[in-house]
């Protein structure tokens, strides 16, 4: 069984049920990665497997902190299996480590999930992740940042966030934009 296929299966069983439309964000981002094949060649199996399990710490059987970048990553490495990369790149997600400080657990994250080195890896699941809907669908990192502020509400730890991250957000989905159009020109 190939990681991607471990990684599918593993958040199926935590998300599909439980958790349905966790279950089509992560579906939709994960199809979004495969869109990046081209980009990050030999490093796509990374993101494919990253952006199907991102959201895992949502689910019950991860939940601990209520913060689910975290929850999720130690769900991961304690299961075990997945490539320490993929486990990082859930940990810091969408510039999880923003919240994270929001929330005093900066310190926690770093320490067991050091940032990822592969900051094109970094950008391309916060391209994913931010350029899909709660339901699935491609949407513009824009409109997913409206969305999320306005579910969360702006005086939200999240929504708090969410504002914060805006810049750092858009600035990674430019720079995917960027290389994707890039390989396109050659």
């Amino acid at each position: 069984m190939s990681e991607y296929d471990a990684a599918f299966e593993l958040a199926e069983e935590a998300l599909a049920a439980e958790l349905p439309r966790r279950w089509a964000h992560s579906q939709g981002v994960a199809e979004r990665a495969v869109e990046l094949t081209p980009l990050l060649t030999d490093r796509a199996h990374v993101l494919a497997a990253s952006a199907i399990l991102h959201d895992i710490g949502y689910s019950s059987r991860a939940k601990v902190t209520g913060f689910h970048p975290l929850d999720g990553a130690r769900y991961l490495r304690d299961v075990g299996g997945f490539d320490d990369v993929v486990t990082r790149l859930v940990a810091h997600h969408s510039m999880a480590i923003i919240e994270a400080d929001l929330r005093g657990l900066s310190e926690e994250l770093v320490r067991e999930f050091p940032v990822p080195g592969d900051a094109l890896l970094m950008d391309a699941l916060i391209f994913c992740d931010m350029t899909t809907t709660p339901d699935g669908a491609r949407t513009t990192s824009s409109s997913r940042i409206e969305e999320i502020a306005g579910r969360y509400g702006a005086d939200s730890i999240v929504g708090r966030f969410i504002g914060l991250a805006e810049p750092h957000i858009h600035a990674a989905v430019r720079r995917v934009e960027d290389a994707k159009a890039g390989i396109r020109l050659r």
